[in-house]
């Protein structure tokens, strides 16, 4: 098993994980333990939103980064998957760390862009690698 692909797989889910406490410990304080408020500049949304989105994704790349990984992938590949992990967590980072989710801001766009593109490139790798 190729250990960059299982390292990958572990910081989706350390990013997946990890963004669940935060957000628990958010509600907690506020005594919100349902729901949100649809304010795109609360944080409690923000992080609510970047955690399901990361939950959208990050399966079938970690799916796909195993797959490959037990496969000897060609060096694309391995590139392909570093670049899906680093860009899950600059979406994250776009997500939680501006003002408001209202506007673009360039490390979301990197981050969603980034999914995209390495996702079918791991997606057309799956293809080749039979």
């Amino acid at each position: 098993m190729n250990t960059t692909a299982v390292s990958c797989t572990a910081a989706l889910a350390l990013l997946q994980f990890g963004m669940g406490w935060p957000i628990s410990t958010l509600r907690n304080s506020r005594k919100q333990y349902i729901g949100y408020s649809n304010e795109p500049t609360d944080l409690l949304h923000k992080a609510v939103r970047a955690h399901g989105n990361t939950s959208e994704y990050s399966a079938l790349l970690a799916v796909m980064f195993l797959y490959l990984g037990s496969r000897n992938p060609a060096d694309w590949m391995i590139w392909s998957i570093v670049g899906a992990t680093i860009c899950r967590y600059l979406y994250v980072i776009g997500m939680i760390a501006f003002p408001t989710m209202a506007k673009p801001n360039p490390v979301r766009f990197v981050g969603a862009g980034g999914t995209y593109t390495f996702g079918l490139a791991l997606a057309y790798a799956m293809l080749v690698a039979g």
